[in-house]
């Protein structure tokens, strides 16, 4: 069973770290989001630990910075521990959680603990909605970056402009992904708050889109009155979410000329996209995308206008998101496979994203798309079967590959399977097939595949680890 949110608060987290140096215990430490609050914590001064159960690039950098990570989990780890910082995924019995339970260590929550890092900043730009995020995350950072205004950022992916997570840097720009998932975004302070998009997901803890809809409000409201929710007028449930919103309200949406951002005269090379964006009418820059997809015209826009209400010039937005090039498992070239197909690696994981995905990758000029996909988690996949279904059957000149459903920190108590969704894909006329091993998924694609060919590995489990497989 996942851990739940603790909604301390930073003042109340500011007053546990008072008095100078603190030991700080991150369960979870190699987390994409995790790691990059440990390094804020040792640069502000404290003495940070960690547990992850495996090595990865992730840890092998924390701990050249000093942060001593243990990959095998021990009650004795959190001895004199002054707090410990833990992700909602892991389990109530983690031995280092629950000893520090035992011991009165407090807990808390990453994004609790989130929270009150960004806190201290002057400007915070949080960026939610179920698709997206990573992307305009990255894409903001460039911006800021580029324009010389040395944000820091937590990201949910690799950014490849800093090829990491996360980006350090001074104290007036705090940029960041506001993850839904168990209402977690309710516990960052935005200044400015983003919502790309809003539909059904996260099955397991959102069970209609009322609750949806009134948890990104809540999001929209911790700005505060002064603040700024910068929202995506094209999106229905976006704006029911945005409605009684008391700050200033901005809106941005690709080809809707009455949004206070508009991008427009979209136009495509190699799935690569060309815009205008405007700001009340009047032209503000050009843009040349370097990333596929039509979905980056809206994820490019959204950045662009934050950065705008920033201050930030049309010239130097138009300058990085044209040097953009994108972030670790978005539609990311990984080499070749020993049949000479080219190895793409992709997160999406919902349908609107595997869509969109699918879309971008029939633009990119390969005779035949080899999509290997893993489902992930049972809740999701029997609850958007049928969308499933629809997206992966968009495939318009290659096939299916299904791995195994991901099963996160879900028992299958749905009766759902891979198995299922290959066959109601098969009966909509588009190949497909369940292949259980990654060994056998990567003979299969090299035994059929071609030099002119693509390689789609895409979910949000361990489905990357079918790529060493193929080369």
């Amino acid at each position: 069973m996942a851990l739940q949110n603790t909604h301390l608060g930073a003042d109340t987290i500011e007053k546990m770290l008072s008095g100078g140096a603190k030991k700080i215990f991150f369960a979870g430490i190699g987390g994409i989001s995790m790691c990059s609050l440990a390094r804020v914590t040792q640069l502000r001064g404290h003495i940070v630990s960690g547990y992850d159960r495996t090595p990865s690039d992730i840890t092998r950098q924390l701990a050249e910075s000093g942060i001593t990570v243990y990959y095998e989990a021990d009650p004795a780890h959190v001895e004199g521990c002054h707090m410990l910082v833990y992700t909602v995924a892991m389990p109530a019995d983690n031995p280092e959680y629950a000893a520090a339970q035992r011991a009165g260590i407090p807990c808390v929550s990453r994004a609790d603990y989130l929270g009150y890092l960004m806190s201290g900043y002057g400007c915070r730009i949080g960026v939610s909605g179920m698709h997206g995020k990573s992307t305009t995350t990255s894409m903001l950072e460039k911006v800021f970056s580029d324009a010389g205004l040395d944000p820091t950022v937590s990201c949910g992916a690799r950014m490849m402009s800093q090829n990491s997570t996360h980006r350090i840097g001074g104290e007036e720009y705090f940029i960041f992904e506001a993850c839904e998932y168990m209402d977690s975004f309710l516990d960052f302070y935005p200044t400015i708050a983003i919502i790309l998009n809003i539909e059904m997901d996260h099955v397991d803890y959102f069970h209609s889109m009322e609750q949806i809809h009134a948890s990104f409000h809540k999001f929209l409201k911790r700005t505060g009155p002064s603040g700024i929710a910068l929202v995506n007028c094209c999106d229905d449930d976006v704006m029911r979410a945005a409605q009684g919103y008391t700050g200033k309200l901005v809106t941005f949406g690709v080809e809707e000329s009455e949004a206070d951002y508009c991008a427009d005269s979209i136009s495509f090379q190699k799935g690569c996209a060309r815009f205008t964006i405007r700001h009340k009418k009047t032209p503000l820059c050009s843009v040349s995308l370097h990333v596929p997809g039509a979905h980056a015209v809206c994820d490019a826009l959204a950045a662009a206008a934050a950065a705008h209400l920033c201050g930030i010039s049309g010239k130097d937005i138009s300058q990085a998101l044209a040097s953009f090039q994108g972030l670790g498992r978005r539609m990311e070239l990984c080499g070749a496979a020993r049949c000479g197909a080219a190895i793409y690696s992709d997160y999406a994981h919902h349908p609107t994203e595997i869509a969109a995905s699918l879309s971008a990758a029939a633009q990119m000029g390969y005779d035949r798309i080899f999509c290997v996909f893993q489902p992930h988690t049972y809740s999701r996949t029997s609850r958007l079967f049928h969308a499933f279904t629809d997206a992966l059957s968009n495939m318009q000149q290659g096939e299916i590959v299904l791995a195994p459903i991901y099963s996160a920190r879900e028992v299958n108590t749905y009766g759902v399977s891979a198995e299922r969704l290959s066959d109601a894909i098969v009966q909509k006329g588009v190949p497909c097939r369940f292949i259980a091993q990654f060994q056998d998924i990567a003979a299969y694609l090299n035994e059929h595949g071609s030099e002119k060919d693509m390689f789609l590995i895409m979910g949000a489990g361990d489905i990357p680890k079918v790529i060493p497989y193929l080369q």
